[in-house]
């Protein structure tokens, strides 16, 4: 009975280890492409009406970029580009699928698809494609990338707040992840939006943190 007692126990902790060896943490980079960073950029001149906190937003994505890449972590870019057209977006009479062609943001190889120069991927940094919606799951590869990696964490930062980081934060919710918005690598059109994302909507999908504690947290 002793033994069988033990036996058990030692299949839980070894589960247990094993559970936490391959649980996975990735940093999530979303729309970090020059139509937001970039001051010349089409939505940077655009929509946003806190350069402050664009500047913000900005340098601590750089420095939880820096970080993750030290820490070996995985780091995912998730941009967004169309083909010549926006064939993928059909004839929408509202929403996004009708304001992007209408702005002529986000056109495959031009200026404002690209990477901004500070946070480009590197080798071994996954590149996502297909995306064609504002969560960075939709049309794209996301998922299935995550799941095989068995990465269940995902730490976001990026643009827009209130459309792509929020569609994309409800989305991964709902397919299971634990995510959590880093909230000052991130920015809003303006202070109001971003304060409400952080304050009425985070809670019901995940958690939030500030760079500086994800930078000491034990992922």
């Amino acid at each position: 009975m002793k033994n069988t007692v033990l036996l058990i126990l030692n299949l839980i902790f070894m589960n247990a280890l094993l559970a936490q060896t391959t649980s996975k943490s990735a940093l999530i980079l979303i729309e970090t492409q020059n139509e937001w960073m970039h001051p010349k950029g089409k939505l940077n001149k655009a929509l946003i009406q806190d350069p402050q906190m664009m500047q913000n937003s900005i340098a601590n994505i750089e420095k939880a970029l820096q970080f993750a890449r030290e820490q070996n972590m995985e780091v995912i870019h998730v941009g967004l580009r169309f083909k010549k057209g926006y064939l993928e977006m059909g004839e929408a009479k509202a929403g996004l699928r009708k304001a992007i062609p209408n702005a002529g943001t986000f056109q495959e190889n031009e200026f404002g698809a690209a990477f901004f120069e500070t946070v480009q991927p590197i080798a071994n940094e996954f590149v996502i494609s297909g995306r064609t919606g504002a969560s960075g799951f939709t049309g794209s590869n996301l998922d299935v990338y995550l799941r095989n990696n068995k990465i269940d964490t995902l730490y976001l930062v990026g643009y827009a707040t209130h459309v792509c980081i929020e569609s994309t934060f409800r989305d991964a919710h709902e397919k299971g992840y634990h995510t959590l918005v880093i909230s000052d690598a991130t920015s809003a059109f303006n202070q109001m939006q971003q304060d409400y994302f952080l304050s009425e909507i985070v809670h019901h999908f995940g958690q939030k943190l500030t760079t500086d504690e994800f930078i000491h947290s034990n992922f």
